[in-house]
């Protein structure tokens, strides 16, 4: 019923849209004529309306796309929810270039919605940014990051008008010029480091490069050349990695947005421990993200994989059985079974033995004991944890192939061949088409033939053939007998 409900609402929407309209991600429709030359802002914006007032005055800029577009978006779940009393918050989190966000204090109580573009306070100057999250939501976020509503914040000065973001967008063109020059001057001066973006102030009085460096890097002079050339502050910042890819932004391995870039903000150290302790194979190209470094997600799951191995027992030491040593492989952790095999550089006759088994072999070997096999194949007793059924039937499935791209195209029909009568007869002479004109001599065909003179014909030296190509009698043919009776009479 809510999704007939969410599609009847959604049909209403697109009827209402008119030729000169713009559908907004979160369903808004607006008018072109709202939506002026100020498109396609490189701060997650897909568009900026400015609100008219009354004629002479300037309006407001707020960003249309603001739902669906932004890195570290977050959806305020507690939007449609009344709020409690004593719950009022006038901070406001507002956030700026890709992953950069900041909380501040709207002193002068302007009502603020989320998307608009609001001027706050910077040293020096002013910065412009977008409001991301508003209400009682912005309490839950500060007790996160231990932070206490009650210290000093930024402030908000105004709402963003329309000289703002003229200015802003101007500065902001700048950008790719500066980092690419930025990076030119650090290679001449043999820096080791890597300058990955570059952020301007709202009021294009400083601009906040983004470097990465393995080592400590002096950039003083850096500094002074940069300052010189550009006329503007400069402030270096440091960042890592994985900072530099959320930044970026991409495509994971998994075919979803990267993790730094949509919602993590505390990065935690990996290591390959996380691998081992899964399971899988320390492939440092299937292991590595996009940042170069292992990925995040080998966390996600770690503590229910250390959970399920409490009772696991120690892998290391061989399985003594009268067959020999039993040396582990691998071992499926959620189904509680593992692989041995009696050769420790072969995967050749592999045995799957369960968990209680392997406890109970253990058990055995410390009391001087072995069992004959691994397995007690007791078809007598199948509620055993130990039964080894004959035929194991495997879960695995191989999906390639079942969902390809051609499976809706036509397929073309084969031509069938025409039977042919005379085909059981090879030498049997073709049947003249009567529907089939015949030939007519080539007459400058006719002529070299006659300009020729005549030659004689080569001898031909076959074995036992004729020059005509028949061949001779051979001489092994049936002859008439002789008879006896008349030689005896002679």
């Amino acid at each position: 019923m809510l999704f007939n409900l969410y599609v009847c609402k959604f049909a209403k929407k697109i009827q209402n849209i008119q030729k000169n309209s713009y559908l907004c991600p979160d369903f808004s429709i607006y008018k072109m004529e709202e939506i002026d030359k100020y498109q396609n802002i490189q701060r997650g914006c897909s568009a900026i309306r400015i609100t008219s007032k009354e004629v002479g005055q300037e309006g407001n800029a707020t960003c249309l796309g603001c739902n669906s577009c932004n890195k570290l978006d977050i959806r305020d779940w507690l939007d449609d929810i009344p709020p409690a009393p004593n719950t009022f918050c006038d901070i406001v989190e507002v956030r700026f270039k890709n992953t950069r966000k900041g909380f501040y204090r709207n002193i002068n109580n302007l009502d603020l919605e989320v998307g608009d573009m609001v001027a706050v306070e910077a040293s020096p100057g002013h910065d412009i940014g977008v409001v991301s999250v508003k209400g009682p939501l912005v309490n839950w976020m500060l007790r996160r990051a231990k932070l206490n509503p009650q210290m000093e914040f930024k402030k908000i000065y105004r709402k963003a008008k329309k000289s703002d973001v003229e200015k802003w967008k101007q500065v902001i063109a700048r950008e790719d010029g500066v980092m690419l020059r930025s990076r030119e001057i650090a290679e001449s001066l043999r820096l080791n480091m890597k300058i990955g973006d570059v952020e301007f102030q709202g009021d294009g009085t400083k601009a906040i490069f983004y470097y990465i460096a393995d080592e400590r890097v002096d950039f003083r002079e850096l500094i002074k050349i940069m300052a010189d050339e550009f006329k503007i502050r400069i402030e270096m910042k440091q960042i890592g990695a994985r900072q530099e890819a959320g930044r970026i932004g991409g495509i994971g391995p998994c075919g979803r947005e990267l993790c730094c870039a949509t919602w993590i903000t505390n990065f935690v150290s990996v290591t390959t421990n996380s691998a081992r302790q899964q399971e899988l194979s320390l492939n440092p190209q299937k292991l590595a993200g996009q940042c170069g470094k292992l990925k995040c997600c080998l966390n996600y799951e770690l503590d229910a994989y250390i959970d399920a191995q409490k009772d696991f027992p120690n892998v290391r030491q061989p399985l003594e059985t009268m067959d020999g040593l039993a040396y582990h492989l691998k071992t499926d952790i959620f189904k509680r079974v593992m692989w041995y095999s009696y050769d420790p550089h072969s995967s050749v006759n592999i045995t799957v033995v369960p968990i209680d088994r392997v406890k109970e072999i253990i058990a055995m070997n410390k009391e001087g004991k072995k069992p004959d096999t691994l397995l007690i194949n007791d078809k007598n007793n199948p509620s055993d944890s130990s039964y080894a059924p004959e035929e194991t039937s495997n879960d695995y499935k191989n999906a390639v192939g079942d969902d390809a791209i051609n499976r809706f195209d036509k397929k073309k029909k084969k031509k069938k061949k025409k039977p042919q009568n005379q085909g059981n007869q090879p030498n049997a002479p073709k049947q003249p088409n009567p529907n089939q004109q015949p030939k007519q001599p080539n007459p400058n065909q006719q002529q070299r033939q006659q300009n020729q003179p005549n030659q004689p014909k080569p001898k031909n030296k076959s074995n036992g053939k004729k020059p005509n190509g028949e061949q001779q009698p051979k001489q092994n043919a049936e002859q008439p007998k002789p008879n006896p009776e008349k030689n005896n009479a002679e």
